[in-house]
């Protein structure tokens, strides 16, 4: 009889490698920071084996996401694991304080692509962004006002605006009194 897979052994391997790279950690880096071997890490993310809560909880708090993230899609059937991403199982990423609240709408991290639900508070601002390695990004403003400045230069977006930009430094400003709600698309993932 074959084993059902957990969500787990499905795609927090795959996740935790992602988001070591992006960070351009190493394996022994990461391992460092929680306490664990680079050998066990390797198993985690390739699925060989299932990291305990308390190492998840490590792993959130260094890459400074909520551990239910790991859990996104733990109610899901087998069929849609990995495919879909129900409204319900989206975890938010970032805090209002921060001016700025994320969703992944990708049920993986392990693709060409991510799609994030931004949400900009009002008058919130993020000062430039650097990307830490060559990205693309596109997307389109659902609702509210945004400006998004890329390389020195601003662009008042207004609702059903869209935009793209590759390997840019980039910043963005919600100066309205409202939210500011925008889907976004990142090449490759940067969570």
């Amino acid at each position: 009889m074959q084993r059902k897979e957990t969500p787990l052994d499905s795609y927090v391997g795959s996740d935790i490698r992602a988001m070591r790279r992006l960070r351009r950690m190493t394996l022994q880096n990461l391992a460092d920071a929680i306490g664990r071997s680079p050998g066990w890490l390797s198993l985690i993310e390739r699925g060989q084996a299932q990291p305990a809560i308390n190492d998840l909880r490590q792993i959130a708090a260094l890459f400074d996401i909520n551990i239910s993230f790991f859990f996104r899609s733990s109610g899901q059937d087998d069929q849609e694991r990995g495919l879909v991403v129900r409204t319900q199982d989206r975890c938010p990423l970032g805090t209002p304080e921060s001016g700025l609240v994320e969703e992944l709408l990708s049920p993986t991290l392990s693709g060409s692509f991510e799609m994030i639900k931004s949400t900009f508070a009002p008058q919130a601002r993020s000062g430039t962004i650097k990307p830490l390695r060559p990205t693309e990004h596109g997307g389109v403003l659902l609702s509210g006002e945004l400006d998004l400045i890329v390389d020195d230069v601003r662009f008042s977006l207004a609702l059903g605006d869209s935009f793209q930009f590759e390997n840019k430094d980039y910043a963005w400003e919600n100066l309205g009194d409202v939210p500011a709600i925008a889907i976004w698309v990142v090449a490759p993932p940067v969570y």
